[in-house]
């Protein structure tokens, strides 16, 4: 195989996307959570009421870590744990009506944040690269799976 820089850029395209994203947020008047976070957010804005195991897995993040900011978007009122009424031994996790609130606003962010993303990028130059990306996340997914 030839010798590859993929990793390296991909390692940090996202550290400066995430100094972007935050300066964003605050462009867009969002003080009530962080980039990371938003990650969270995003996730059970597109389907509310997932199980935290769900959660982890849409968000990639570990459960450990996942749990340590669900405890502090939940401080800040933004979700909260319940109960699954079929599986008691289940926790759910529920956006509040303030997160929802946010959702058009994290949109603007989002928004702008692909037209950074994506500057001079043909739409099929776009759909080529978030395939190739999304190859590259199944092939890791995979890889972890059986270490």
């Amino acid at each position: 195989m030839i010798k590859t820089n993929g990793g390296f850029l991909i390692t940090q395209i996202k550290q400066i996307q995430g100094r972007v994203f935050e300066k964003l947020l605050v462009k867009y008047g969002i003080e009530e959570f962080n980039s990371a976070q938003g990650r969270i957010l995003y996730v059970l804005w597109q389907e509310d009421n997932l199980p935290i195991i769900e959660l982890s897995h849409r968000t990639g993040l570990a459960k450990t870590t996942l749990t340590s900011m669900l405890d502090r978007l939940e401080a800040k009122g933004l979700l909260y744990r319940t109960i699954d009424k079929k599986n008691r031994r289940q926790i759910r996790i529920v956006l509040s009506d303030m997160a929802k609130s946010l959702e058009n606003k994290y949109n603007a962010v989002s928004d702008e944040m692909s037209e950074i993303f994506y500057r001079g990028f043909s739409d099929e130059e776009i759909n080529e690269l978030e395939s190739k990306l999304n190859l590259i996340l199944k092939n890791l997914n995979e890889k972890g799976e059986t270490l």
